[in-house]
């Protein structure tokens, strides 16, 4: 038998993607199941994006440049500087395989062995994965459920520094929680990051979806980072194209942008497929964010209610995003998500959650908690909530809780 290694071993399941095979069985045994637990918007990639795909012209499908074509960061740079940051040239973005890849490039970029990330949790699971793979500790700064998940005194931040911190790492606005930083917190964090020479790591891949007439803030705004700064982005969400696998690495530092090169390089290009459609997508795209931000509203809203007027539910209303996490009346949450998938049906339907406790650094905190992703058309995200109730009654009575 070949040996494993400690790295692989090692290396944590995904919460959102580990109950896939029981969904799969409960699907050959005819139970339809609402997907909850991925963030797999159901509405329409925008048209200019298919046509992009459907027509293509080219003769060879041939290598993207390492650091993204020029016709695609020059689109970034349009788009960039339509936020505000005019100082941007295409040459601060470097294209990946979707934001997963911009995030190990910025980690294996600034951290050795041994190194600290300071990540405020719950957090996107993904990145225990994308640290475990370059062997960098995550430093938690927790938040809980009774505030909201309100972000604690940014000085607690500043509590978790060491010798081996290189990053602070923070999602805004956040997966799973749907938190949205002020203006004084990210200045805070601006100000720690300066004073301890370490990197903020700002992943902002839903910047378009925050709600309430709010409006989410980059770290790019804050110019003294220049050399302290990365920001993470994705066209997956933006435009509901998963799939496209097209993201970036932004920064105005040159040095972090020529060692993050070296390994855009060594993965030699970004889809070339991915860059057209995600070029074509950009294309006269506001009404389409405001259409897709005000049906997500609706959605948060709907689903928001209808959860915490379950008994014994705690569903904080997030402020940007498509996720909330929302505390249960249960023991366990990833075995009652286990439950769902395996003995529950109603009427031959079920509902599938991601356990929230791969969110955290110890999972134990999140282990009544589950991520639910309000990517359903409304009608299906009121069908969820019913099974949901439903479920948690029987479940009870089953396990005597």
């Amino acid at each position: 038998m070949p040996k494993i290694s400690k790295r692989a071993q090692e290396m944590p399941a995904s919460p959102v993607r580990k109950l896939v095979p029981y969904a799969i069985q409960a699907k050959q045994k005819g139970v339809h199941v609402y997907h909850l637990n991925i963030g797999q918007p159901d509405i329409e990639t925008p048209e200019t994006a298919l046509d992009a795909i459907k027509n293509i012209d080219l003769k060879v499908l041939e290598y993207a440049l390492s650091e993204g074509n020029i016709e695609y960061r020059e689109v970034l740079k349009t788009y960039y500087h339509s936020l505000g940051f005019t100082d941007l040239s295409a040459n601060n973005f470097i294209v990946t395989n979707g934001g997963s890849e911009a995030l190990n490039f910025a980690i294996s970029t600034l951290c050795d062995d041994g190194d600290e990330v300071i990540i405020p949790e719950p957090y996107y699971a993904n990145y225990n994965g994308f640290a475990n793979t370059f062997n960098v500790k995550v430093v938690a700064v927790p938040s809980t459920i009774d505030t909201g998940f309100a972000l604690p005194a940014v000085e607690e931040f500043e509590k978790k520094i060491t010798s081996r911190t290189r990053a602070i790492l923070i999602c805004n606005p956040g997966n799973p929680t749907g938190y949205l930083y002020t203006a004084e917190e990210l200045k805070k964090l601006a100000e720690i990051a300066l004073k301890h020479d370490i990197t903020i790591i700002s992943d902002e891949v839903y910047r378009e979806y925050v709600y309430d007439g709010q409006q989410q803030i980059s770290m790019l705004a804050f110019p003294e980072l220049t050399e302290h700064c990365i920001v993470i982005d994705s066209e997956s969400k933006r435009y509901s194209m998963c799939g496209v696998r097209i993201g970036c690495l932004v920064t105005r530092s040159k040095k972090i942008h020529d060692a993050a090169m070296l390994f855009a390089q060594a993965r030699l290009s970004p889809v070339l497929l991915g860059q057209i459609a995600a070029a074509a997508a950009h294309q006269n795209d506001t009404a389409y964010i405001l259409k897709v931000r005000e049906e997500y509203t609706k959605r948060r809203n709907l689903l928001v209610d209808l959860l915490n007027a379950i008994p014994g539910v705690i569903c904080p209303k997030p402020k940007g995003a498509f996720y909330c996490v929302a505390e249960l009346p249960v023991d366990d949450s990833e075995k009652f998500a286990q439950w769902l998938l395996e003995v529950y049906s109603h009427n031959n339907e079920t509902i599938m959650v991601a356990p929230a406790g791969g969110f955290y650094s110890n999972p134990e905190l999140g282990k009544k908690q589950v991520r639910i992703a309000y990517v359903l058309k409304e009608e299906d995200l009121k069908r969820s909530a019913e099974l949901l109730n439903d479920a948690l009654q029987k479940y009870k009575l089953e396990f005597n809780i």
